[in-house]
């Protein structure tokens, strides 16, 4: 059958109801013919169907560069209507692709969710115009109308984000809650502008003969990335694993640097049906706009810096995303990567 590569949605966008429960995977102990020990197991959440920018966790598994680092992992894809943190307050994921925002929300609403390392360096949401619109910045937004899935989400954030860093208000403008049609919705001139991940949607966008920009939210964005979160009770337990998560993670990161068709050839093992050369062509513009996401690779990989994360909780608790107050430092940690 014919493939579509679709976007990754914003994590808290695929807020729905899951209770699940299992329990975490237990550290092995020796087998009984006195080989080699058990690997600790873990669960890693994948927020969305398969999709080229899970690839790094797709390298890391074949390329066993999970078990070379001392971890047994299992890759879950979740549910399109499943609640981002739903499995992991359960114990059936043990850890989570999630925004930095989205655990820090997640948090003060009583999920003792925990970032152990962030994976996009910046932000990877942008404000989507027509190449020939005169927006240019967040300060032309003012009476504009701008279409956003809902208001939740990295996409719904990075907006309230540029609207303070220009001056400007959700009353300044017109918000449209339009689902995940951002595409038709600017194509067919029913919005100004769109909210988007400028690493994906951008080339999907442009694939259809849209002709498109990225508007950059402004500058010192208060916001996180996507990183790998956890719960408080997992880091207590299973420090040794989840750290070896992280390397691995981090070797697989490397390697796409380094070689991009990699990550799409490990994306091609993982989508049901097959990839044609046209969706091959956008899987591999996605991975190449998605690199300088991960910053700079000479230092340790999945670092998260205590400052952005300090005026991520005042913006977001001044912007009612976060009704009861959440300490950064406890929704963080650099324990595992050592670069505090």
């Amino acid at each position: 059958m014919a493939l579509t590569v679709p976007p990754v949605r914003s994590l808290a966008a695929l807020t729905g109801a899951a209770a699940l429960a299992l329990a975490l995977g237990a550290c092995g102990t020796d087998e009984p013919d006195g080989g080699a020990p058990d690997l600790p197991g873990l669960t890693i959440g994948l927020t969305y169907v398969p999709n080229v920018q899970f690839a790094p966790f797709y390298v890391a598994e074949q390329r066993g560069y999970f078990d070379e680092a001392g971890v047994d992992v299992t890759l879950r894809h979740h549910g399109e209507s499943e609640d981002i943190f739903g499995a992991l307050a359960s114990g059936t994921e043990d850890v989570v692709t999630a925004g930095g925002d989205e655990i820090l929300q997640a948090r003060s609403l009583g999920t003792p969710a925990v970032s152990i390392a962030t994976m996009y360096q910046e932000y990877p949401v942008a404000l989507i115009v027509p190449e020939d619109s005169d927006i240019q910045s967040g300060a032309d937004l003012a009476g504009r109308t701008i279409g956003v899935p809902g208001p939740f989400g990295e996409t719904y954030f990075g907006l309230l984000a540029m609207l303070d860093l220009a001056g400007l208000t959700a009353e300044d403008v017109t918000i449209e809650f339009i689902g995940f049609t951002q595409q038709s919705a600017l194509a067919e001139e029913h919005v100004d502008a769109v909210m988007g991940f400028s690493n994906n949607d951008i080339p999907q966008f442009r694939a259809t003969g849209l002709d498109v920009r990225a508007v950059p939210l402004g500058p010192d964005v208060p916001l996180v990335g996507i990183g790998l979160g956890t719960t408080d009770d997992v880091l207590a337990a299973e420090p040794e694993a989840l750290t070896a998560v992280i390397t691995a993670v981090g070797r697989a990161v490397a390697d796409i640097a380094a070689e991009p068709q990699l990550a799409v050839d490990a994306a091609r093992e993982e989508i049901p049906g097959t990839m044609t050369a046209e969706q091959e062509a956008i899987s591999l513009a996605t991975v190449e706009e998605t690199i300088p996401l991960y910053g700079d690779l000479g230092g340790p990989w999945g670092r998260q810096d205590g400052g952005t994360w300090e005026q991520m909780a005042e913006f977001m608790t001044q912007t009612g995303l976060i009704t009861d107050p959440v300490s950064a430092s406890q929704a963080h940690t650099n324990d595992l990567i050592g670069a505090e």
